[in-house]
C-alpha cells in the first residue's frame, strides 16, 4: 500500500512537471504572437531593402533580415528571463563585433616568442620611435582600401587609444609660453568625455571653454570636431571659423558601418581608433594622423613622458587584425566576408529595430538622417551610428536618463554631453541578447 501510494505520489509530481512546461511555452507562444504586426514590419522593411539593394548582396540582406527577425522574436522569449535585469547601454563597449570574429576563427591569432618585444624602440628612424613598421603599413593600407583618410606625407603617431592621443594634441598644439591657458571647444552636443579629458590635469596649457556654438573669446583656441559625432551622429563641420583657431578631427566613426564614405578626410590632425574601426577596444590602440612635423614630434614627446611609448604587442595584434580586415575588403580576396559590409547589415538592423521600437511606444525619437552615396560600398544609404540620440517627448520627462533608469535601462543624460537632459545616448554595440532586451523593453514603454 505505501509503494502503490508513493507510485501515485511520482506520478503526479511529474504530470505537474509536464502542465507547468506545456502552459510556459503556451504563454511564451502567446507572447510572441500578440508581436506578429510589428515582426511583420519587419519583414516588410527588409523585402523592400532587398528589393533596392544591389544584386550582389541579395542573398546577404536576406539572411540578415532571416537573422533579424529570429533576434526580435527570440528577444520576446528572453524577456520573460530578462524582465528584472538592468540593460546597460551607458558605454560603448563595442562587443557587437565579436559574431564577425568568431567566425573568422584563428585569422587574426598572432604568437609573440618570449624574446620580442624587448626594447623599448621601434623604429629610431621614425619621430614617432615607438610606432611598429608592421602597424603603421596597416593603418595606411587600410586608409587606402576604404578611401576615408589622406596619408601619403603625412606622420602617423600611434597611442594609447585615441584617449591619450587627444591629450598629446592638447600638448602639441597649446603655446608653451602663453599668459593663460587656450580655451579648447567643441560644438554641443559634443563627446560627454571632453571636458573631463582636457580638465583632469588642471593644465597650465590649456582649458575646457564649453559649446563652440556660445564661444565669444578673442585669440587662440582649439576646436574639437567629431564627425561623425559622438553622441548624434551627424557629419560635422568647424564652428567657429576664425583665423587663430586650431582644429583637431576625431574622426573615430569615419568608417562605412556607421556612415558613407564621401571623400578622404584631408585635415591637419585627424585621429582614429581600433575601439571603433574593428572593436577591439581591449587592444588600447588608436592613431593620429598629422601634417605637421613639429606637431608629430610635440605629440610624440607627450606620449615619451606619458607612458614611455605604446605596447608593442597591442600594435602587432592591431596590425594582423588590420590585415585581415583589408583582405577581408578585396574582390578578389578568399578571406571570407567583408569586414565591413558584415558590421554594415548587423547595424542596419539594429536600427531598424529601433524605429519600429520608438513608432510603436510613441514616446520617444531619434534623429532622422538623409541617405549619401558611399564611395566605399558603392551604394546610398542613411548613416546608422554606433550610438543613437534618444529625446523623452512627454511633456512630464523632463530627466530622460531617470526616467529610463526606472525601466532599469541605463544610459548617459544629454547633460553630460552639453545639452538638454531630455535626450540620453543608447550604445548600438552591444551583444545582440543586450540590444535585442533593450529594444523590446522600450517598444513596451507606452503612455498611461
Amino acid at each position: 500500500m505505501l509503494c502503490f501510494g508513493t507510485l501515485v505520489l511520482k506520478f503526479s509530481r511529474e504530470m505537474g512537471k509536464i502542465f507547468h512546461v506545456v502552459s510556459l511555452k503556451h504563454l511564451l507562444l502567446v507572447s510572441v504572437a500578440l508581436n506578429v504586426s510589428l515582426i511583420l514590419r519587419v519583414i516588410n522593411i527588409s523585402e523592400k531593402k532587398i528589393l533596392h539593394s544591389n544584386s550582389a548582396h541579395v542573398s546577404k540582406n536576406i539572411q540578415l533580415s532571416s537573422s533579424s527577425l529570429t533576434s526580435f522574436a527570440n528577444a520576446r522569449i528572453e524577456a520573460q528571463n530578462g524582465e528584472e535585469r538592468v540593460i546597460n547601454l551607458d558605454h560603448g563597449d563595442p562587443t557587437m563585433y565579436e559574431k564577425y570574429w568568431q567566425q573568422e576563427g584563428d585569422k587574426t591569432t598572432i604568437v609573440i616568442p618570449g624574446w620580442q618585444s624587448l626594447s623599448y624602440f621601434s623604429d629610431v628612424s621614425n619621430i614617432c620611435w615607438f610606432l611598429e613598421p608592421e602597424f603603421a603599413k596597416e593603418v595606411v593600407r587600410l586608409h587606402k582600401v576604404v578611401g576615408n583618410a589622406i596619408t601619403e606625407n603625412r606622420h602617423i603617431v600611434v597611442g594609447t587609444g585615441s584617449t591619450q592621443l587627444f591629450q598629446a594634441a592638447l600638448y602639441a598644439l597649446s603655446p608653451q609660453d602663453a599668459l593663460e591657458p587656450i580655451s579648447v571647444v567643441s560644438a554641443a552636443p559634443y563627446y560627454s568625455s571632453y571636458p573631463s579629458i582636457t580638465d583632469c590635469l588642471k593644465s597650465g596649457l590649456y582649458k575646457w571653454a564649453g559649446d563652440a556654438h556660445s564661444f565669444k573669446k578673442e585669440g587662440p583656441y582649439i576646436e574639437l570636431v567629431t564627425s561623425p559625432n559622438n553622441p548624434d551622429g551627424f557629419v560635422r563641420q568647424s564652428v567657429v571659423n576664425r583665423n587663430e583657431g586650431i582644429l583637431v578631427h576625431d574622426l573615430a566613426y569615419y568608417w562605412p558601418q556607421y556612415t558613407s564614405i564621401s571623400f578622404p578626410a584631408d585635415h591637419d590632425l585627424m585621429l582614429f581608433t581600433v575601439s571603433k574601426s574593428t572593436g577591439h577596444a581591449g587592444m588600447r590602440i588608436g592613431w593620429a594622423i598629422v601634417k605637421d612635423t613639429e606637431v608629430a614630434k610635440k605629440m610624440t614627446k607627450y606620449i615619451e613622458l606619458n607612458t614611455i611609448g605604446v605596447s608593442k604587442d597591442s600594435q602587432l595584434r592591431a596590425a594582423k587584425v588590420l590585415k585581415v580586415v583589408s583582405n577581408s575588403c578585396e574582390s578578389s580576396s578568399s578571406e571570407g566576408e567583408n569586414f565591413f559590409e558584415f558590421s554594415h547589415n548587423q547595424l542596419a538592423t539594429r536600427w531598424e529595430l529601433l524605429r519600429l521600437a520608438v513608432q510603436k511606444s510613441g514616446q520617444f525619437t531619434v534623429p532622422e538622417f538623409a541617405p549619401q552615396f558611399c564611395t566605399f560600398l558603392r551604394r546610398d544609404f542613411k548613416p546608422q551610428p554606433a550610438f543613437a540620440w534618444l529625446k523623452c517627448e512627454q511633456e512630464e520627462v523632463n530627466d530622460c536618463e531617470s526616467f529610463l533608469r526606472s525601466k532599469k535601462i541605463l544610459t548617459r543624460s544629454g547633460k553630460h554631453f552639453g545639452f538638454s537632459p531630455k535626450y540620453i545616448r543608447i550604445s548600438m554595440l552591444d551583444r545582440d541578447q543586450n540590444y535585442n532586451l533593450f529594444v523590446q523593453r522600450l517598444s513596451n514603454i507606452i503612455s498611461s
